[in-house]
């Protein structure tokens, strides 16, 4: 914008001069008298497209300096979730953070009762089935294959004195 201002400047200028030089009284020569009326002409015209060009540099510039301003209260918005997002996610780390010291403590509380054969195999089923080594009884069959279990067997995974593994996906069953 500033260099459409410059030339702006840099035509006045020239008009200036050109009409100085044809006014002024020092050309005596119609040819040129009519050359330089000519050049003033032309030097106008010139004039007009650089005023126009700087306008619709200034009309670009607003534009621009509208959606700098738009960008700017998008930006802030955004920071202003992101910095809140952030504290809601900081405090739910610091829950789950203590909810896991407390399962952990309670872990460790039931783990020193149970035999360590028992945990042995527990740990085994956990790796082994994707987290999932005890399953309960549900409708009859096993709460995560669904294998239906005979009377029998349901009686002995009710049974507290041995561990009752389900016979198609092998993990522990309890009954409620």
């Amino acid at each position: 914008m500033k260099l459409s201002e410059a030339e702006v400047e840099k035509q006045h200028i020239k008009i200036q001069q050109t009409e100085a030089s044809l006014y002024g009284g020092k050309v005596h020569n119609p040819k040129e008298l009519q050359d330089l009326q000519k050049d003033v002409v032309s030097l106008k015209r010139h004039l007009e497209t650089l005023e126009e060009r700087e306008l619709e540099a200034m009309v670009a510039a607003e534009e621009t300096e509208k959606h700098l301003q738009t960008a700017k209260t998008d930006l802030e918005r955004v920071q202003a979730n992101l910095k809140e997002q952030n504290r809601d996610l900081t405090q739910e780390s610091e829950t789950l953070r203590k909810n896991l010291e407390r399962l952990n403590s309670e872990r460790q509380a039931v783990v020193t009762d149970i035999a360590g054969q028992t945990l042995n195999v527990y740990d085994q089923l956990r790796k082994q089935k994707r987290g999932i080594a005890i399953t309960a009884i549900a409708d009859d069959s096993c709460g995560a294959c669904g294998t239906t279990l005979t009377p029998s067997q349901q009686q002995t995974a009710r049974s507290t004195s041995q561990l009752f593994h389900c016979p198609t996906c092998g993990r522990i069953l309890y009954a409620n």
